[in-house]
């Protein structure tokens, strides 16, 4: 389906593959949904580096931020400016732009003559004097805010008062899949006669596995033939952090539980085609996370819109998505809740079909041509919306618009590799088998 628009350049602005990290991997599949949904229009984007890495990035990406230099924001700005752009699509997460709760966006976006769409990947209920701050500038100076569940847009209007006419509700878009029973991926990956549970995802401790390891003895000893895959690397920051001791740990948990024949852990990325067949040949789809003021979940979206029935801890995303006999919900990090109702699942095929169509009907909705679409309708009103303050542009000495414009590197960094993997000075634990397609739940 393509969209006739007034919109003829978009810029994308946020993390962008072949970083690891969902923002990454939502930006590209935004971009590139939207480009197909609207081939008149020309679209690129503007990622933001993080200081220990640098990336090969494919043509599409035409200027590079630095996220600890406050100038190359102002940079961006002005090539943006130079640019012609019609609107600006930001990926907002605190933790990918620099300064105080990512406060050197701002001078970005005052610089800017395009109106702004922000997507909000994380909306906070409790947030710190320094993230209010920035909110708070974020809205003013945003034409449209994007969330993607009705309790981010309650939270926008009641803690940081951001006007409801402002506001899109655009729901986590997915690939297009068919609905396909789960034997016949079991069979392509060697699980045949095998319940397969299946978490999937960048590890990190939020993310409970510990939780569904304590809840597998119980579920073995009435299910012998289960195996539960955790696919997934370890996500970069906390391999930066604390290396793998998150995945380690899990692993001595397998152990511990003596449930090592019924755990396979994959350190490692995939494609989409192989993270179709993974989710495919999954009986149920488990995500334990254990942050309540999770917003949105890209690794729910995909599997749910695959029609997987799904177990889930309530944190809002999957309180929103689940209700209506669309999946189940556990109190966060119970063991004891997650095996009664994994087992109960697993006993009534009914109950687990119905859930999976009652999903998989629901995430037509989500597919990315169909989420693009309100992507253009919302950089429309966007176009609509005029500042009530003039953005002085910023002017920066020497500067001129090139194609293919990227920061002037730092002595002691070093440029990635033509492989398309990332590189950085940190220790490297593994090496990914294929690019990224991983979205960060």
């Amino acid at each position: 389906m393509k969209t006739d628009s007034s919109v003829r350049t978009v810029a994308f602005l946020g993390d962008y593959l072949p970083r690891k990290c969902g923002i990454a991997t939502f930006t590209a599949d935004l971009l590139g949904a939207v480009a197909a949904r609207h081939p008149q229009g020309r679209c690129f984007a503007v990622p933001v580096n993080d200081v220990d890495g640098c990336y090969h990035y494919p043509d599409v990406v035409r200027f590079e931020i630095e996220e600890q230099n406050p100038g190359s924001y102002r940079r961006a700005a002005d090539f943006l400016n130079s640019s012609d752009v019609d609107v600006v699509s930001v990926q907002h997460e605190f933790g990918i732009f620099g300064g105080p709760a990512g406060s050197h966006l701002l001078a970005l976006l005052r610089a800017l003559k395009a109106p702004v769409v922000t997507t909000l990947h994380t909306v906070l209920l409790r947030p710190n004097p320094d993230q209010y701050r920035v909110m708070q500038k974020l809205i003013a100076h945003s034409a449209r805010l994007v969330v993607m569940t009705e309790r981010g847009r309650t939270i926008l209007q009641d803690v940081y008062q951001a006007p409801l006419a402002k506001i899109d509700i655009i729901p986590h878009g997915i690939p297009e899949v068919r609905f396909v029973a789960p034997d016949y991926y079991k069979d392509r990956l060697g699980l045949d006669k095998r319940k397969v549970l299946l978490t999937f995802g960048l590890l990190s401790p939020n993310k409970g596995i510990e939780h569904v390891l304590n809840a597998l003895p119980d579920v073995v000893a009435e299910f012998p033939d289960v195996v539960y895959i955790v696919l997934g690397a370890t996500h970069p920051h906390e391999l930066r952090a604390r290396g793998e001791a998150y995945r380690l740990g899990l692993e001595a948990i397998a152990r511990k539980n003596k449930i090592e024949d019924h755990v396979i852990f994959y350190n490692r990325f995939v494609e989409l085609q192989e993270l179709t067949a993974f989710i495919g040949a999954a009986d149920l789809y488990v995500t334990p996370y254990l942050d309540e003021a999770q917003s949105t979940s890209g690794t729910l979206a995909y599997a749910f819109g695959a029609g997987k029935a799904v177990i889930s801890t309530p944190y809002w995303h999957a309180a929103e998505l689940l209700k209506d006999q669309r999946g189940v919900l556990v109190p966060f990090a119970d063991p004891i809740s997650v095996a009664r109702e994994v087992s109960g699942l697993l006993r009534d095929a009914e109950r687990r079909n119905v859930m999976s169509d009652n999903a998989y009907k629901l995430g037509r909705t989500m597919v990315w041509s169909n989420t693009a679409g309100l992507y253009i309708r919302s950089f429309e009103n966007a176009r609509r919306w005029l500042p009530a303050v003039h953005h002085e542009v910023v002017a920066v000495n020497g500067f001129a618009p090139m194609p293919h414009a990227r920061p002037e590197p730092a002595m002691d960094r070093r440029y990635h590799s033509t492989d398309g993997k990332s590189c950085s000075s940190s220790k490297v634990i593994s090496v990914p088998t294929s690019p990224s397609y991983q979205r960060q739940g």
